[in-house]
């Protein structure tokens, strides 16, 4: 049996894990590894990506980073939270606003001293990052359109910082950028829906609740009709390998996507649309290996010769 310490001690390590969004995090990781192999450094050998230290500590410094933005995020939400999501907040609330604060610092402390081992640019973006996750936690989130674009921009800043490693300013690389920057951009929009009631009760100057649901409606559908100029690119111009098949599909879930938008009216509706975007951000991720399958393929093969 578990002393009441230890089973305290399970409760609140549960809690940390569910305000630093403790899922999300592998899926950032393996989304910036995949990205660097297939997009970003296709020419190198997978092992020899895998296996580069820096990259390693850049992302690994993304990811501490993204963690500390979750806690810093949850602190100034945790009003809202209790009315949009009061299960989460409830568990989210067994770790004191101190201990969260101090498990932030520490983070952003920690991101900034293995940055070094990178070069003190690195140190200096992702400090510039931070700032700029705690600025749009304080100040901006609250804003109609700024919010969105913002929390949009900072998804994909992790994703930058492998970019700038590697210098490879392919085009491609613009409209693979500009297609995630849209989905996470709806995704925010949809979350506004969603979160009416606490944004309200909270003086949150949302799109949804500035101009109204249907506004709010009208500018996903827009914004999802517009990754059409993408989507064409990647497909038409660009080689992206068997991928061509994820954007067919993802094009159908957004033609399913805008038919449920239009008829949806309660928070289940748009917590049914966040995790059905949620769902083709994750799956895109794990489809960029349809990118060039075959190094997928010989990075297995060489790692279990590795092990031998």
């Amino acid at each position: 049996m578990l002393s009441k310490k230890h089973k305290l001690l399970i409760k609140k390590s549960i809690s940390l894990f569910s305000v630093v969004r403790g899922y999300n995090i592998p899926i950032l990781i393996l989304a910036q590894y995949l990205s660097a192999i297939f997009i970003l450094a296709p020419e190198k050998a997978p092992l020899s990506v895998l296996f580069d230290f820096q990259l390693f500590i850049l992302i690994l410094a993304s990811s501490l980073t993204v963690a500390s933005g979750y806690i810093i995020n949850n602190f100034y939400d945790s009003k809202k939270d209790l009315i949009n999501r009061p299960t989460k907040s409830y568990i989210d609330r067994l770790v004191s606003q101190k201990t969260k604060l101090q498990v932030y610092f520490s983070l952003n402390f920690l991101v900034a001293l293995i940055a070094f081992f990178v070069s003190f640019r690195a140190v200096l973006y992702f400090s510039v990052y931070i700032f700029g996750i705690w600025f749009y936690s304080h100040k901006i989130k609250r804003y109609a359109i700024l919010g969105n674009m913002m929390a949009a921009l900072l998804a994909v800043l992790p994703f930058f910082a492998v970019f700038l490693y590697y210098k490879n300013f392919y085009e491609v690389i613009i409209f693979h950028a500009l297609f995630l920057y849209i989905l996470l951009l709806v995704r925010e929009l949809v979350k506004d829906l969603e979160n009416i009631q606490g944004d309200l009760a909270n003086d949150y100057h949302t799109i949804a609740i500035t101009y109204g649901a249907q506004t709010s409606k009208a500018v996903i559908t827009a914004l999802l009709l517009f990754t059409i100029i993408p989507v064409y690119f990647l497909i038409s111009v660009y080689d992206v390998g068997y991928m061509d098949a994820y954007f067919y599909f993802g094009f159908m879930v957004m033609l399913f996507f805008l038919q449920k938008l239009w008829s949806s009216q309660t928070k289940r509706d748009f917590l049914l649309l966040h995790n059905l975007l949620k769902f083709l951000i994750v799956a895109g991720v794990f489809c960029i290996v349809l990118i060039k399958p075959e190094l997928a393929w010989k990075g297995i093969a060489l790692m279990g010769k590795y092990n031998r």
